[in-house]
């Protein structure tokens, strides 16, 4: 447990030599990094993965607006210095890609290079997200689902096991129909999960132990980690002041080509302009066949090389 910024956080440690940090997205924990932690530790790092505020054995705080993106990326800044490192290097998955690029965006002098899975890096819209998938989607968007506080947690918690199998098994590259460039709506009578895909047999890359370790780190609830996207509209109007700023630290970025969030609106434009838009981008964006959202465990192989060449040739 580590004090950070008046709240605790749970961390998972392995290795010596330069921080890496790995930060999970939703709904994850540290745990999710399970595959990455040997080869990076036996390549000379030292890798620290969280749980993030709002999830598994961290603080849980209370107010929604607690969880915006400055918090988040107070949070990475703190826990480097917490650690006793000036600098480090930040990966993320998912909702912890976003907190890596945006800390690479507003404090490039603590990052020594940036990696993101499956979420490319932040490049502020004309208008408030929520609002925008709002009219888009006719608020059907899973995002605007979120927003209304207590019901995607009522449906969550009612049996906590099976939501987090439906939802990692809906969203990976081994479900009916994954890689369909549809968007993640969800009629709000019915909710999310009656329609999410329930495997009879788990996929190879998740197992009965690895999702009752995940169920467990649920057990205080989804409020926390619901709380980021609720913060959405709040994180835009906060990033105002970025706008325009270019993500300035060396990065790589890693995506399935059957992960739903690549084909985000808006998004393909962004990936075909990343090596424009980003000037250290060290490689064009790799794409992982036959991999969904969950890239670091269905392809942890290709991930931990990708990572591992990046890493090293940075600290070399």
């Amino acid at each position: 447990m580590i004090d950070v910024n008046g709240i605790q956080l749970h961390i998972a440690e392995q290795g010596e030599g330069p921080l890496v940090l790995l930060l999970h997205g939703f709904p994850e924990s540290w745990h999710s990094w399970r595959h990455q932690f040997g080869p990076l530790a036996e390549a000379g790092f030292r890798v620290v993965a969280p749980d993030q505020r709002g999830y598994g054995g961290s603080d849980h705080p209370e107010d929604v607006a607690d969880y915006s993106i400055l918090h988040l990326v107070g949070d990475v800044v703190g826990l480097i210095r917490a650690l006793g490192e000036e600098r480090a290097f930040v990966v993320g998955h998912d909702w912890g890609a976003p907190v890596a690029w945006h800390t690479a965006l507003l404090r490039p002098d603590v990052v020594r290079g940036v990696a993101g899975l499956s979420v490319p890096p932040p490049f502020r819209g004309g208008q408030p997200p929520l609002r925008t998938m709002r009219e888009r989607f006719g608020g059907r968007f899973y995002w605007n689902y979120f927003e209304e506080p207590g019901v995607a947690e009522a449906e969550f918690t009612a049996d906590t096991r099976t939501t987090l199998r439906k939802l990692l098994y809906s969203a990976s590259g081994d479900a009916p129909g994954a890689g369909r460039p549809e968007q993640a709506l969800v009629d709000p009578e019915r909710g999310w999960l009656t329609d999410a895909a329930d495997p009879e047999v788990l996929p190879a890359w998740l197992t009965e132990e690895d999702l009752d370790r995940l169920t467990e780190s649920f057990a205080p609830g989804f409020t926390g980690a619901l709380n980021w996207y609720r913060n959405l509209d709040r994180n835009w109007e906060l990033t105002a002041p970025w706008q325009g700023a270019v993500v300035s630290p060396p990065a790589l970025y890693v995506y399935g080509d059957r992960d739903l969030v690549p084909a985000f609106p808006g998004t393909p434009e962004l990936i075909d302009k990343l090596p424009e838009l980003m000037p250290n981008l060290r490689r064009k964006p790799l794409v992982l066949p036959g991999c969904g959202h969950w890239t670091q465990l269905e392809r942890p192989d290709e991930v931990n090389e990708a990572l591992l060449g990046f890493l090293t040739e940075l600290r070399d």
